[in-house]
């Protein structure tokens, strides 16, 4: 399994294709902070949740300076397709090879109805301004993580 961030870590910079295939940088947003979310796969019950989730509440979190990132192992097409069938507004990005979801801690081992599987590990990750963990959330549920967040960050 990968090691997990803490706060203070340097977030690990990444630039990953975009549901339209445009690469997108964390670096890109240095100067504002970035909520990177990690789930397992688009067009799925928990991970729609979460991700309408985190549209719904876009204009709140980017009103308090904070962009928002989900990654999964899904290829653009896949991503373009959920954006689409969703109306989500989130930056969406894929990584199919996992490795920055390898990076962040958010692929290994995980229980799964009771077994022990290797697979995506729904976290979420708060990167400050100059690129640094904030907060480093693993292991998360898909409903009502986004008012947990906005909440334990005062927004």
């Amino acid at each position: 399994m990968s090691d997990r961030l803490k706060p203070g870590d340097l977030a690990p910079d990444f630039t990953l294709p975009d549901a339209d295939g445009k690469q997108v940088s964390l670096a890109d947003h240095r100067g504002r902070k970035v909520i990177v979310y990690f789930y397992p796969a688009a067009l799925t019950p928990g991970c729609t949740k979460q991700a309408c989730d985190f549209t719904d509440n876009l204009d709140v979190l980017a009103g308090a300076g904070y962009d928002v990132i989900g990654v999964s192992p899904d290829k653009p097409e896949k991503l373009a397709r959920f954006r689409e069938q969703e109306h989500l507004k989130v930056t969406l990005v894929g990584d199919p090879e996992k490795e920055v979801l390898r990076a962040y801690g958010a692929f290994g081992e995980k229980k799964l109805y009771g077994k022990v599987v290797t697979g995506v590990i729904r976290s979420t990750v708060v990167v400050d301004e100059e690129g640094k963990v904030e907060r480093a959330l693993y292991n998360v549920r898909a409903t009502g993580h986004v008012a947990k967040i906005i909440k334990d960050l005062g927004i």
